[in-house]
């Protein structure tokens, strides 16, 4: 029964990951309305979006380096080829493990420090490797049963089944050493040669390096080596500086992508050593290790079961068949990588690292697939619709210059004609022509803003590792960046609000509320007895007591220790009971029934049944109860005392438990192994033994946490298992509910109540609870499906097994990191790794940042497009001459794609970002604030640019120069110089788009001003000492304060602006609505 229970919500979920349902689409069809589907760049869930929508905007993007550009987006291709690769390590294990040992062999490679030995039985050991190996490979029960079964393979492996291994070091290296460790060779990561590699395969890289090339030929040809190389030689150095530079951003952030990859693959789990439970690395376990495993474990290696009950493990991920496959003595064998999907029980390692399936499948593919965000989607649309007007700007640069230039418009600064018809030489117009084509080939790079969308990952790869030291470990991308979206926030009570540190404060035995509730003197003897066997018995944890008389060691789960804990001071003797008595058969604790029983043999052959659970729901199954004196009373007329007596602890916010027992007649009880396993514990007329009121205070900062979600527009909602009554006092206790009079349904309402709901009433009802209550894991994706449906973004935290579904289901779901099973960790999308609510806001604050990172960068890098596209457009236009050249466009388009993208897309999150409402689905990227700042300063600096490039010579007293060649090479470096210092100032503007105090926190942002610092050092070089390469001269200083000055002005005008007020409806709707409509009626 409880296998069925467990099994069902792990089904649902392994359905739901081998492809997008029908369902799912459908539920996302109506949470978007607004989405327009001839837009394929129009993708607000990326989270298990299908195959064909992720191709579609990849097909519609206009992309110069592909490779660069998806490079940290899902390569469906490699998914596809993963996934046969798995097919066929699961039908061809052993032929593929031969070749990969040989090739290991072959290359002197030693697994994780640790030479494999030979397998022969040989050494400390009276098995060897091979043969353990091909008796766990192929489960050979023939095999285990020579060896005399778990117990004398477990002496062959020199483990006591009941303490485990000593787990000193000496013993630890000498087991890897025979049998290897927990660990697989890993496919490297990229190289930086392989960074630089893609780099350049921007295609307008490539032209521009051909042009150089050509350049190069033709400047060498007329003018000289010692001269003519200067042109191509310049272009060629800027294009590797850009080359070197990308390269050198993306393989940090690549870096820092395996180091989070690497966070996210080291488990911790429970072993047995040396007699106490001790938690290690999944990379630590060794053959010979005693593993307890319960429901949402990972089987860390491969192995034989040594006890279980209703153990039933998910192979899905080594069969690729969706079906719990049930574990007893017949079929002793345990897959690594597989999960427990049902029931307890303990293994005892046989197999690890290589010398697994699990481990062959992880040796033999990539992790490395890479996924897409929201975010990124819309940004490469945008990048593609600035690319299309970008191209067409130079397609009409070059088609105004060529015509300017072949029809004698075309004048140097001597005012001579360029080209004659009939005079010029075919090598001078050639390079004349390569000139025009290189300027631009070079508009197009800065058009294209093909750092916007990686800027995105940028941001993330940032905040990613910020995160982890705000104890949140990212697992998904877009679930960083959906954060910043998040309307609500379905929360747990246990671990999360609370500090899960338990203790039992109160006790009822009988109707005699014990004070102190753990003195056994006001108790009778055979009382005492049942209640350390139940508590002893019924139990996933453990008791250690050292043999020094050191203080006793407790482990298991919060409520299981606070329990212990108080049967110990009772005068419980754990292993003593535990011998006195035969497990017959255990039905664990399930969050559907909220309860938990074991079936024991006395040595007498009386059979006892033991349950524990929430407290009304064993109340209601109780017939009578025992007094403090060991004598059986009927509970027909005090079962209203022991509500009242319940009532009373939920409301002093106590987590409430019963343990109660009952006789089983021998002849109910199943006599062999195949009944036992179907044998439904009976859980009627059962003797209450006593209520426990546990005491979980709530974290110090987590009032402080809601009232900020709050204020940040965020509804924060308490979804627990826990009674009504705890969940209210609770809820008050942290600011969720503001008083006790908002303490009504449907408020506060009952999961049962809430699933008892027609649809459409659970969907009006879902926006009205704050606090649910009893809600077993069904209850919380049927509320999770409802609040989605009416239109928020929600976020999910949850830890058990049966809640993936509900986190899987969330636009962002949340997994305790201390709590969390490890079936829920790969079914969320962030792991909170200190269980704390605090960190969950943490991630909301770093959600909103990275968003608001991304509209910095696209401020600043839309003014620089803008400007230099005007300024080059106006000036080819009248002129025939563009005052920015290649190689300054080329440093140019660094500093504001590269260097821009790492100065504003690392900003740390403020204050202010938690003071705003959450950013919409479908809110324009370019918000009206942005549009006002980016028009001023673009307009600014297009005028006074235009202004110096025609009236320049006068305006900067260079007419009495006598050689008019350096005048108007001063005239345009001013031009250059002036442009670039613009950048620079205005990179400080776009720090603080809607603030007037733009340098707020600048000096604690280093990498900012590091790179502020070295854009303007190394323009200050460029000026000075590379005017060969850049066509530039050197400025006095009268010039750079010139430029400087104009540079400055964009900070007081920027301050300026902010003053001016802005409609609240977006400038893009004023555009979109005509479009839409125009559509709509030609569709028609």
């Amino acid at each position: 029964m409880s296998s069925t229970s467990s099994g069902i919500g792990l089904l649902h979920l392994e359905d739901m990951e081998a492809g997008p349902a029908k369902v799912n689409d459908d539920l996302d069809n109506h949470l978007d309305p607004g989405a327009d589907p001839s837009d394929p760049f129009d993708i607000a869930h990326t989270k298990n979006a299908s195959p064909e929508t992720l191709k579609r905007w990849r097909q519609a993007a206009l992309v110069l380096n592909a490779s660069r550009r998806f490079r940290y987006t899902l390569d469906l291709r490699k998914e596809e080829e993963k996934e046969q690769r798995k097919r066929m390590i699961r039908a061809h294990a052993q032929v593929i493990r031969a070749a990969l040992l040989f090739k290991l062999a072959g290359e002197m490679q030693i697994v994780s420090g640790s030479p494999v030995a030979s397998p022969v039985a040989a050494g400390d050991y009276a098995i060897g490797l091979e043969q353990l190996a091909s008796m766990t490979r192929d489960h050979k029960l023939s095999a285990l049963q020579q060896y005399g079964g778990v117990k004398g393979l477990s002496g062959l492996l020199r483990t006591n089944l009941e303490i485990g291994i000593n787990g000193d070091e000496a013993d630890l290296l000498k087991r890897r050493n025979a049998f290897g460790s927990n660990t697989y060779p890993r496919k490297k990561g990229r190289s930086f040669w392989r960074f630089l590699w893609e780099a350049w395969q921007d295609l307008t890289l490539i032209i521009l390096i051909i042009a150089a090339a050509v350049s190069l030929g033709l400047g060498i040809k007329t003018e000289g080596l010692n001269e003519g190389w200067y042109d191509g030689g310049s272009i060629f150095f800027a294009v590797f500086l850009v080359i070197v530079v990308t390269a050198t951003s993306d393989y940090r952030q690549s870096l820092q992508f395996q180091n989070l990859n690497e966070e996210k693959r080291n488990i911790q789990l429970e072993v047995m050593r040396g007699g106490r439970i001790v938690k290690i690395s999944i990379y630590d376990v060794v053959v010979g290790d005693v593993v307890p495993l319960k429901i949402g474990d990972q089987v860390p290696a491969d192995g034989i079961l040594i006890t279980g009950h209703s153990l039933g493990i998910d192979e899905s991920s080594m069969t690729g068949e969706s079906k719990i496959v049930h574990k007893d003595q017949k079929e002793p064998f345990l897959m690594s990588g597989c999960k427990v999907a049902d029931g307890v029980g303990t293994m005892l390692v046989t197999g690890v690292g290589i010398n697994t399936e699990w481990g062959l499948l992880m040796a033999s593919i990539s992790e490395d697939t890479g996924e897409e965000t929201p975010l990124q989607v819309r940004l490469n649309g945008v990048a593609t619709f600035i690319g299309i007007v970008g191209l067409a700007v130079a397609v009409s640069v070059l088609a105004v210059l060529l015509v300017r230039y072949f029809t004698g418009h075309t004048e140097d600064p001597e005012g001579n004609k360029q080209f004659i018809k009939g005079r010029t030489k075919f090598d001078d117009a050639f390079n004349d022509v390569v000139k025009i084509f290189t300027i631009a080939v070079t508009i197009v790079v800065v058009a294209v803003p093909e750092g916007l969308p990686l800027a995105v990952t940028l941001t993330l790869a940032y905040s990613m590792r910020k995160m982890m030291a705000d104890k949140a470990l990212v697992r998904r991308l877009s679930a960083c960046e959906t954060m910043g979206s998040a309307t609500t926030i379905c929360s747990d009570k246990t671990g999360t609000l609370t500090l899960n540190e338990m203790t039992v404060v109160e006790a009822f035995v009988g109707k005699k509320k014990m004070d102190p509730p753990a003195d056994s003197s006001q108790l009778h003897l055979s009382v005492v007895s049942l209640l350390s066997e139940g508590v002893a018995q019924n139990s996933t944890g453990n008791v250690f007591v050292p043999k020094d008389g050191g203080d006793v060691e407790i482990s298991g789960s919060p409520t299981e220790k606070a329990i212990l804990s108080w049967a110990i001071k009772l005068g419980m003797k754990f292993d003593i009971i535990r011998s006195e008595s035969t497990i017959l058969h255990v039905f664990p604790f399930n969050s559907e029934k909220k309860r938990g029983g074991v079936a024991l043999r006395q040595s007498d052959s009386e059979v006892h049944i033991h349950w524990k659970g929430a407290a009304e729901i064993v109340l209601a199954s109780c017939s009578g109860y025992l007094d403090s004196n060991g004598c059986l009373q009927s509970m027909n007329e005090d079962k209203e005392f022991f509500k009242a007596a319940i009532d009373e602890m939920a409301a002093n916010s106590l987590r409430c438990v019963a343990l109660a027992y009952r006789l089983c007649e021998k002849e109910k009880v199943p006599t062999d192994e195949e009944t036992f396993s179907g044998w439904v514990l009976p859980e009627d007329n059962l003797v209450l033994l006593a209520i426990v009121g546990i005491k979980d205070p709530c974290r110090s900062g987590v009032k402080d946490a809601v009232r900020i979600c709050m204020d940040a527009g965020v509804k924060v909602r308490m979804v627990t298992g826990d009674n009504i009554q705890t969940a209210k006092a609770i809820a008050l206790e942290c600011g969720i509910l503001s008083s006790a009079q908002d303490a009504t349904e449907p408020t506060i309402i009952e999961g049962r109540v809430f699933r008892a709901l027609p649809e459409k009433e659970r969907e009006q009802v879902a926006k009205k609870i704050t606090v649910m209550g009893r809600s077993s894991p069904s209850d919380k994706l049927l509320f999770v499906q409802a609040l989605r449906k009416g239109g928020d973004v929600v976020a999910v935290t949850g830890d058990g097994t049966n809640d993936a579904p509900a986190l899987h289901e969330a636009d962002i779901g949340l997994s305790m990191g201390i709590q969390g099973t490890e079936v829920a960790k790969e079914s969320s999308d962030i792991i909170i790794l200190d269980d704390d609510f605090a960190s969950v806001v943490k991630v909301v604050r770093w959600g909103r940042s990275v968003y608001a990172n991304i509209q910095k960068f696209i401020q600043f890098q839309l003014t620089v497009n803008v400007a230099a596209l005007v300024i080059n457009v106006v000036a080819a236009i009248s002129s025939g001459d563009v005052p920015l050249n290649s190689v300054q466009l080329l440093w140019v388009n660094l500093i504001m794609d590269t260097l821009g993208a790492l100065a504003l897309a690392t900003e740390p999150p403020t204050d202010n970002l938690m003071h705003r409402s959450p950013v919409g689905r479908r809110e324009p990227l370019i918000t009206n604030i942005m549009w006002r700042n980016l028009l001023i300063q673009a307009l600014y600096q297009v005028t006074v640019l235009l202004v110096l490039n025609f009236s320049g010579l006068t305006i900067l007293h260079l007419k009495d120069d006598g050689i008019r060649q350096h005048a108007f090479e001063v005239k345009n470096t001013v031009i250059f110089n002036a442009f670039v210092m613009c950048q620079i100032f205005n990179e400080f503007n776009a720090r603080r788009p809607e603030e007037l105090n733009c340098f707020k926190g600048v000096t604690k942002n280093y990498l900012f001003m590091g790179i502020v610092g070295f854009t303007f050092i190394l323009q200050i070089i460029i000026i000075e000492f590379l005017g060969k390469f850049t066509s530039t001269v050197r400025l006095d200083w009268q010039l750079w304060l010139v430029s400087l000055g104009i540079g400055v002005i964009s900070w007081p005008l920027a301050m300026l602006g902010k003053l001016i007020p802005v409609p609240e409806t977006p400038a893009a709707a004023y555009f979109i609505k005509p479009f839409k409509r125009c559509r709509r009626s030609r569709d028609a």
